[in-house]
């Protein structure tokens, strides 16, 4: 049996609805008197071509101050790396760690046997010899062309100069 208070099953509510009505007219009300924006109507301060004039009071920072903070800024930079390669660490199999960090010291090695084998051999090539001329030197600058022609070769020079 359904009481007559009760709405109809399947049936929307009137009373709730007359509410939440009420309610957002009382909103929409409160909107509407409160202002959103506000304008400054005074005069700005005059800017002219005095020079700036130092404040009472205590500075907002000291130098040693700026100076940590930057020095602290630094360090959290470099630790980044650091905690991606502890993130790595956990991500990766032991395979792929052990090439990823084997590998570079590989390379070093490959790189000073390279270089100390190139050593060996600069230190072991003949010095080179340079010779010394002294009185009157004669240039040449003749050009000397060859062409060869032929089954059985034939060839002839050409001097200019």
């Amino acid at each position: 049996m359904q009481l007559p208070e009760q709405p109809v099953a399947g049936q929307p509510n009137t009373t709730i609805r007359r509410n939440a009505d009420q309610l957002m007219a009382a909103i929409n009300e409160i909107q509407i008197e409160k202002a959103t924006s506000y304008r400054d109507t005074s005069p700005l301060p005059a800017v002219g071509s005095a020079p700036p004039v130092q404040q009472p009071g205590q500075l907002a920072m000291s130098q040693w101050a700026t100076d940590a903070s930057g020095v602290l800024k630094a360090v959290s930079v470099a630790s980044l790396p650091i905690g991606v390669g502890v993130w790595i660490v956990g991500q990766v199999e032991p395979l792929t760690l052990g090439i990823i960090f084997g590998s570079p010291a590989v390379a070093a090695l490959a790189v000073a046997r390279l270089v100390a084998k190139v050593k060996d051999a600069n230190q072991a090539a003949p010095q080179p010899v340079t010779n010394h001329f002294h009185g009157n030197v004669h240039h040449d600058t003749r050009n000397v062309t060859s062409t060869t022609r032929g089954v059985i070769a034939n060839t002839r020079n050409t001097t200019r100069g």
